[in-house]
């Protein structure tokens, strides 16, 4: 086992037990992780959460199924969200739960790409906007919606006004790489670009979270070109493009993505709670 295999262990195994892990608290208290995620939860875990006033907000995780180049897990903007939406999680416990992801997504864009599902506008907004009725339904009064899919992202800031008058609570919604300025691209990733699909920056996140889902063995993108069967010229150039980025990925450079991404989301939730006290 390799020193970076350890360190990545426990910057991601630390931040999963403990709530404090990031906060330099000597000791923290274990927090299965599973209290966090509403569909491991039972009817009376979670209507006691409510009844009790502990459980203050849910997050919404949004993502896709989709072609991440020839390297990366087809589940990747999903598995990301629903990482960051986890760890907060966890480190607001008990104030914060996780909701069942949207793991499918709008991608008609990759759609000559083997592999891709999507949904029409309409059905991902329809499903997204009734889980959110769901929630409020049982008494949730803020939502905080995690997108990790960029086909996702504009539909849904263009549908929070109408949601949030139709169900009058306390509702956000955010792509995770909100978190980083450009500064911060331009000084941490070598193609200053984020996010940039499948590229050096989604392959530095997914080193750190879930090195399992990068798999080189057997890539030969030259090999494989002539079969890809990309429509477009201008996307086959920049797939091709994303497809050397990748390389500069490095589980280093996942960790801190993750560890900034997670500050803000934390600062996200802790204002979206305060509202919704008021």
């Amino acid at each position: 086992m390799t020193s970076s295999t350890v360190s990545r262990r426990r910057f991601l195994g630390g931040a999963a037990a403990a709530p404090a892990a990031f906060s330099g608290a000597e000791s923290a208290p274990y927090v299965h992780p599973r209290k966090v995620l509403l569909w491991e939860n039972t009817r009376k875990e979670f209507r006691e959460a409510l009844e009790e006033g502990r459980l203050k907000a849910i997050i919404l995780p949004t993502g896709s199924t989709e072609q991440h180049n020839e390297h990366l897990a087809m589940i990747q903007d999903t598995a990301s969200a629903m990482l960051l939406a986890r760890l907060a999680a966890l480190r607001l416990y008990p104030q914060v739960m996780v909701a069942t992801p949207v793991p499918v997504g709008i991608s008609p864009y990759w759609m000559d790409r083997k592999g891709t599902l999507t949904l029409r506008q309409e059905t991902f907004l329809a499903v997204v906007y009734e889980i959110c009725e769901s929630l409020k339904t049982h008494g949730v009064r803020a939502i905080l919606i995690l997108n990790g899919h960029g086909g996702n992202e504009a539909p849904l800031k263009q549908s929070l006004p109408e949601f949030r008058r139709k169900l009058g609570i306390r509702l956000e919604a955010h792509s995770y790489w909100e978190a980083y300025p450009p500064e911060f691209a331009r000084k941490h990733l070598s193609t200053g670009r984020i996010p940039g699909h499948a590229a050096e920056f989604e392959t530095s996140f997914a080193l750190a979270a879930f090195p399992e889902r990068v798999r080189w063995e057997g890539v030969d993108y030259a090999k494989a070109k002539p079969r890809l069967g990309i429509k477009d010229p201008a996307s086959a150039r920049q797939d091709e493009q994303f497809a050397r980025e990748a390389r500069l990925g490095t589980a280093a450079k996942g960790e801190l993505l993750i560890a900034t991404a997670l500050d803000w989301l934390l600062e996200r939730l802790r204002v979206l709670i305060a509202e919704a006290e008021r």
